[in-house]
């Protein structure tokens, strides 16, 4: 009686391994990608049900700089902000620095699932990398305004004038979330290079006081030194500062350019993050 024929390898069993990683299946378009980033954003919120210390820990230094340094430089009027107290000018742009510093860390995250063997597992699937980077960096958003809605509190209970608009606090939203895309991005980017959370931590410490203060968070553009002036208009935190004070404070901005431009950064830091994943899995 003559042996069974075997089976022909199909081609999902043959590329296993490393080959789907560095090669990886095709993915699948049309209704699906939204929902897939959806996904991945509901997966890192879900890790924020299990630890909620770190937005408790991370109010204190907002807090800590509107109380001392913002009510210090009220009193001894240093700084030119137009006429409205220094308080209120310094209130947008500490929204964007907490918003930041939870952002510009978020490559350790991605890191640590390497090391853990996840993020093999997610890049063998058939989701597009860039729906991962996506679905990542618009969780790192939801994380900042969270972290945005604790500092406005904190703001308000100190006396500062702020809009209660909802399409203005819209607004707020919108440009927390996309600006700190970008920096989850920017993080995730340099993760893909260093390969390393020591290497990351070191870059991130190095890179986040310069883009604060070269940015128009604490001071407007017209007193900077030339030099700073080019830093704060190619830095994305400008534009987001700019969009805050506009929509929270009411002085004048630009909006559309504001908005344009993180848009386009966050769009370039997603494809950036997604290029560079797969040095991780290697």
């Amino acid at each position: 009686m003559s042996e069974a024929p075997a089976a022909p390898r199909t081609v999902s069993a043959e590329r296993t391994g490393t080959s789907l990683l560095l090669t990886p299946p095709q993915p699948r378009s049309g209704w699906l990608l939204p929902a897939r980033v959806v996904a991945m954003c509901a997966v890192e919120l879900q890790k924020l049900r299990h630890d909620r210390t770190e937005l408790y820990t991370r109010a204190i230094q907002p807090a800590l700089w509107l109380l001392i340094f913002g009510q210090t430089f009220t009193r001894i009027r240093a700084i030119p902000t137009g006429g409205i107290p220094y308080i209120d000018y310094l209130a947008p742009g500490i929204i964007a620095q907490s918003a930041m510093f939870i952002a510009i860390f978020y490559g350790i995250q991605i890191i640590w699932e390497r090391d853990a063997g996840i993020l093999n597992k997610l890049l063998v699937t058939p989701t597009p990398r860039s729906a991962l980077i996506t679905g990542k960096a618009f969780a790192a958003g939801v994380k900042s305004l969270i972290q945005a809605v604790v500092v406005i509190v904190i703001a308000a209970i100190l006396g500062v004038s702020l809009t209660w608009n909802p399409l203005k606090l819209l607004g707020v939203g919108l440009a927390v979330v996309l600006a700190s895309a970008f920096f989850s991005c920017l993080s995730m980017s340099i993760a893909g290079i260093v390969l390393s959370r020591d290497r990351l931590m070191g870059i991130g410490q190095a890179i986040t006081m310069p883009l604060f203060f070269g940015s128009n968070a604490l001071y407007p553009l017209a007193i900077m030194p030339g030099w700073l002036q080019v830093v704060s208009r190619i830095n994305p935190l400008s534009y987001q500062v700019d969009a805050l004070r506009g929509l929270l404070l009411g002085t004048p901005a630009h909006l559309g350019l504001d908005f344009g431009v993180l848009a386009v950064a966050a769009a370039l830091g997603i494809t950036a993050a997604s290029s560079l994943l797969g040095r991780l899995a290697r």
